[in-house]
């Protein structure tokens, strides 16, 4: 039975690609393949690397469906592409240097806060990794600080450079992951206070700590890389960090005539908001999708509504 629904799965998946081709074809006429030739070698000479192992970070989420016990194996490669992908994004944009900083920053601040946590309960909670699966790093399993640079990037980015707004997407992020990975057992929630998931309060609020902590950071390290100017960012008062009108450099647009050039990794907080609801229903968690999908456009809307002014 297991071989039949595979089977059928991978015609559901194949059907729609054939009409997508068969009105392709249609349309260029009858030299197709070299059209089709010809317009995938003008993708490929605007694509950028980063944008390729983003992909694969969205590839990798699509057989999880027909591979429900892969779950580790293709979370952590597909968090890993994240990982390259940011990295790649920050090293175009910036250089090489700023990019492993940021990327180590935030996997150090991230790898520390989880070891304190899940020994101390500070300041996420009561909670263990005892039954993540591997491969752990201090206890922790490896996706987690992997994910705390990408993440952060992200959210960064959607904020347009603001630490708090930032936090509170990282936040909102944190909705969807605490059911999906408690139901996939990462971590063992055992706090005498939960509110969701097992989770308590306190560990939305150092959700929120945390992502704006190494946001801050990032701004700091790379102010234009979020169309920042230097004296644009605080370093005391984190309610000061955008005092002054925001400095903007060209459109980061997803639009052709330059597309490629001005894609931005933002793009990855709504790729999130379809695909962590959907794997929440893979498991079973109805509510928490719902919940999750709310969540998430709720930051898209804000951080919409936060940024409209930074247009020039």
């Amino acid at each position: 039975m297991s071989g039949l629904a595979v089977g059928w799965a991978l015609i559901a998946l194949g059907l729609p690609l054939s009409g997508v081709l068969a009105l392709a074809g249609d349309a260029l006429g009858r030299d197709f393949a070299g059209v089709l030739a010809s317009r995938f070698a003008g993708l490929l000479a605007v694509t950028r690397p980063w944008m390729w192992f983003a992909a694969l970070y969205v590839a990798l989420k699509i057989p999880v469906p027909l591979w429900p016990d892969g779950f580790p194996v293709l979370g952590l490669a597909s968090t890993g592409a994240l990982f390259v992908a940011a990295l790649l994004f920050v090293w175009e944009r910036e250089n090489a240097w700023k990019a492993g900083l940021m990327a180590l920053v935030a996997f150090v601040l991230g790898l520390g806060v989880e070891v304190l946590g899940s020994r101390t309960g500070i300041p996420f909670g009561v909670y263990s990794y005892a039954t993540a699966p591997g491969p752990l790093l201090l206890g922790v399993p490896l996706i987690v600080p992997l994910g705390w640079f990408a993440l952060t990037l992200t959210a960064t980015s959607l904020s347009g450079g603001r630490p708090w707004l930032a936090g509170l997407l990282m936040l909102l992020w944190d909705v969807g992951l605490e059911p999906l990975m408690t139901a996939q057992r990462y971590w063992v929630w055992s706090d005498p206070l939960p509110l969701w998931a097992g989770a308590p309060v306190q560990n939305f609020l150092g959700w929120w700590g945390v992502g704006w902590l190494i946001s801050w950071v990032f701004t700091g390290l790379a102010p234009r890389l979020f169309g920042l100017r230097r004296e644009e960012w605080a370093w005391a008062l984190p309610w000061q960090a955008r005092d002054f009108p925001p400095h903007r450099g060209p459109s980061l647009s997803l639009l052709p005539g330059g597309a490629a050039r001005g894609a931005d990794f933002r793009v990855v907080y709504p790729i999130e908001a379809f695909f962590l609801p959907g794997g929440l229903v893979l498991v079973g968690r109805y509510v928490e999708a719902g919940v999750t999908l709310a969540a998430m456009l709720a930051g898209l809307w804000l951080a919409r509504r936060v940024t409209r002014f930074d247009r020039p």
